[in-house]
């Protein structure tokens, strides 16, 4: 069986937890270890104490004294040593359980109190030390250790301490690891269902972000490159079915009229061939059309912005047109302070100039007017071109920038398509009003 991502972040934090649990029990294991060593060391301490008592005894009493061993291994019981005491021919002398007996009632009581001594509970071997005096032995001394009640508490409490915390803290761990992997993974996992669903044709397809770190801005570029892909897909069909729509009427009349020439019902004369001349003229002005409003579209990324001076780069654009704004006895004004640039891509610049003046010919009547006007704002420039011509129906403006929309004209219906997608290339705005005059004037506002 396969494992998903939930599932390896998961197995990844359980083994984090293993390693942190297990470095707990070998450090716990350290310390034990420590701990009975120094213990030992303590132990072996009081039973050379022990001995450092009896040996001055001895050299005090000069021989070894009943009563003198009964205390010295009464208090060396208090120190947790039972022993037993052996002269150099190997008789033992006394040992711990008799010397308690020569004790007064009220001493031994306290002694037994302290050490809470059962010589039958006592278990181990014993260890013999021999007795020195001035570089003779003197005896021996065998003793073993009375159970270390403490030391084995502590060790128990420590046993159980470490049990609890390592069942809590690995319950914890693991729960945490459970919700961590589920966190970490689910956007990961939604993401790339979400792809494959971009991949199987769904581009409405989004995700939501979890948040402002890698994988919430990994989901925003995911439905930013969702929307885009969208974008492109509703303006490919738009354009295929608005270019078939405007390719269909110029085909079936070439069609139409070659059946009619086959057939015989048309003549095969020049004015017949004209026609399709011209609609096969027509058709290479839709398909150039089209081809320069996929080059406008795809403007932004080719885009080669400089410092303009408006002034004079827009009196050399009306420059050109006073040829056909005079045939038409119309005049063309323009209004632009000195000084003012504007930093855009001049051919494109020229391009949505050129078709908005070209549109506004079109719209005027002999005697007519059209100006063009530039002027600074706030936060940029703004670019106007107005007529006084036969506006634009305003039920109309909210469709007059889409593909192949001809309103009361004739042309293909993608001039202002192409303004638009020019407009935007640089960040820009346009929007078209009716003037007071009856005509129409087109907005461009840049940064």
């Amino acid at each position: 069986m396969r494992c998903n991502l939930r599932c390896k972040f998961l197995i990844l934090f359980l083994a984090v937890v293993a390693v942190a649990l297990s470095a707990a029990v070998l450090l716990r294991g350290f310390i034990i270890s420590d701990f009975k060593h120094y213990m030992d060391g303590e132990s072996q301490d009081r039973i050379q104490r022990v001995i450092a008592q009896l040996e001055g005894s001895y050299d005090a009493n000069g021989s070894w004294k009943r009563d003198a061993m009964a205390i010295d291994l009464a208090w060396g019981l208090q120190m947790g040593v039972e022993a037993r005491i052996f002269d150099n021919s190997g008789t033992m002398l006394l040992d711990t359980s008799h010397a308690i007996d020569l004790l007064t009632p009220l001493m031994r009581k306290r002694v037994l109190e302290v050490s809470d001594y059962y010589p039958d509970s006592v278990s181990g071997d014993y260890v013999p030390y021999p007795l020195f005096l001035k570089g003779g032995e003197i005896g021996r001394l065998d003793v073993r250790l009375l159970n270390p009640l403490k030391e084995d508490y502590f060790i128990r409490s420590s046993n159980r301490f470490l049990a609890a915390s390592l069942a809590l803290l690995g319950l914890v761990a693991i729960v945490m690891s459970l919700m961590a992997s589920h966190r970490l993974a689910n956007p990961v996992l939604e993401l790339a269902d979400a792809a494959g669903d971009i991949a199987d044709g769904n581009l409405a397809r989004r995700v939501a972000v979890p948040g402002n770190d890698e994988i919430g801005r990994l989901a925003e570029s995911f439905n930013r490159m969702a929307e885009s892909l969208e974008a492109q897909e509703k303006l490919r069909r738009r354009l295929i079915s608005g270019a078939a729509h405007e390719l269909r009427t110029p085909l079936a009349i070439i069609s139409g009229e070659l059946e009619g020439m086959i057939d015989g019902v048309l003549p095969t004369s020049r004015e017949g061939l004209q026609s399709m001349h011209d609609e096969a003229a027509r058709l290479t002005a839709i398909l150039n059309g089209l081809d320069e409003l996929t080059r406008a579209e795809s403007s932004a990324l080719n885009l080669r912005p400089e410092r303009i001076d408006l002034k004079s780069f827009l009196a050399a654009i009306t420059g050109r047109f006073e040829k056909m704004f005079s045939d038409k006895n119309a005049v063309i004004l323009l209004d632009c302070p000195d000084n003012l640039v504007l930093k855009a891509d001049p051919d494109r610049l020229s391009q949505i100039v050129i078709n908005l003046l070209t549109n506004a010919l079109k719209a005027i009547d002999i005697g007519g007017r059209v100006s063009l006007s530039a002027f600074g704002r706030e936060h940029g420039v703004c670019l106007e071109v107005a007529d006084n011509g036969c506006g634009i129906d305003p039920q109309e403006i909210p469709y007059i920038f889409e593909r192949f929309h001809k309103g009361r004209g004739e042309g293909l219906g993608l001039g202002l398509a192409i303004v638009k997608e020019l407009v935007a290339a640089h960040n820009a705005t346009i929007a078209v009003r009716g003037s007071a005059e009856g005509g129409t004037t087109f907005s461009m506002d840049f940064p």
